[in-house]
């Protein structure tokens, strides 16, 4: 009898980070959040329509530093798809800041001078209600997809571009290996002299910032910037001010953005103790945003006026490096505009 040869060993699949699994873990059906804060009875404001055109999805170690019991806590607000977002109101669109118009290639947009920004992937750790893509058509949309071939050669046939904004969904979402691609590509375009990282992970999944993505960070030959997003002082605990002090000590400036809601931070000592404990993590406040007017967020909206007055609170109580720029986004800009400019 002749024997089979014996099948090639295949290689075993390389095991998941840790930061992977407990991505895995996140929660996603809104009523098990409602029981592990304690708060059954919210179920019924729950949206089943929001809820399915934009899944909840949020990682346990962010639940965790909710309130249980406080169907007001900040950061369950952020979250929950409310029968609130099912409310048409006029001026609340699907490109709120004007993406599609500023379309420079798959997965490109390029609204300023000098920098491009790429929508590296269309996921995140977790889906916040506010979020101006929430409608993106990322499935026709993500630089990552080929090997970033598209968004490299847009780079290099612009020399304008000396700054690179990598955002999406998160950038961090991608593993390391694959944001690697892009950066040994980018390599080659001596006139980015700057990369810029644009995330929530940090915050919601420090375990993101692992020894991998560190030693990548770490070995960038331009200048690395790295903007957080944190809204509430309750979203930065031990571990996140541990991730954040990583990312500054593998060589990247460190920025907070923030998203002015309503029911959220819209109170001058919410911002200041928010300011107080990114700088404490050595974190510096660069913009608070006038919310994006994207469909499905008005009841997170607080009025131009009222934002004004909590600003100026916020700059009497703080000194001046502490306090964010009070900023709105408005598609055709050449810039973010100061809100007091506006009007």
């Amino acid at each position: 009898m002749i024997t089979a040869n014996p099948l090639p060993t295949q290689p075993a699949a390389a095991a998941p980070a840790r930061w992977q699994r407990l991505w895995r873990e996140a929660v996603r059906d809104p009523r098990e959040l409602l029981d592990l804060v304690g708060l059954p009875d919210l179920a019924a404001r729950v949206s089943p329509t929001a809820a399915a055109q934009f899944p909840l999805r949020v990682p346990r170690g962010f639940v965790a530093r909710m309130r249980a019991g406080d169907p007001a806590d900040p950061l369950l607000r952020q979250v929950l798809p409310l029968d609130d977002e099912d409310r048409p109101v006029p001026g609340f669109v699907l490109d709120a800041v004007g993406d599609r118009e500023a379309r420079g290639g798959t997965g490109i947009v390029h609204k300023y001078d000098g920098r491009a920004l790429l929508v590296a992937t269309g996921s995140c750790a977790i889906h916040c209600r506010y979020c101006f893509r929430r409608h993106f058509p990322y499935g026709e949309e993500t630089a990552a997809a080929g090997q970033w071939r598209e968004s490299l050669a847009y780079l290099a046939a612009d020399t304008s571009v000396s700054e690179v904004l990598l955002s999406g969904g998160d950038p961090l979402s991608l593993a390391t290996a694959k944001l690697a691609e892009f950066t040994d590509g980018l390599a080659a375009l001596p006139h980015v002299r700057r990369l810029r990282l644009h995330t929530r992970l940090p915050v919601v999944l420090p375990e993101r910032v692992d020894e991998p993505l560190l030693a990548w960070l770490s070995a960038l030959p331009q200048q690395r910037v790295v903007v957080v997003h944190a809204n509430h002082p309750n979203e930065i605990d031990e571990d996140v001010s541990r991730a954040l002090g990583e990312l500054r000590r593998a060589g990247a400036t460190v920025l907070n953005q923030a998203v002015l809601l309503r029911g959220v931070n819209d109170d001058a000592g919410t911002l200041a103790a928010l300011s107080e404990r990114l700088f404490e993590a050595g974190v510096l406040p660069y913009y608070l945003h006038q919310l994006d007017r994207v469909a499905g967020a008005a009841h997170f909206e607080v009025p131009e006026a009222e934002a004004l007055a909590l600003h100026a609170t916020l700059s009497a109580r703080l000194p001046g490096y502490l306090v964010p720029r009070l900023v709105r986004e408005v598609a055709g800009a050449p810039a973010k505009l100061p809100l007091a400019g506006l009007g």
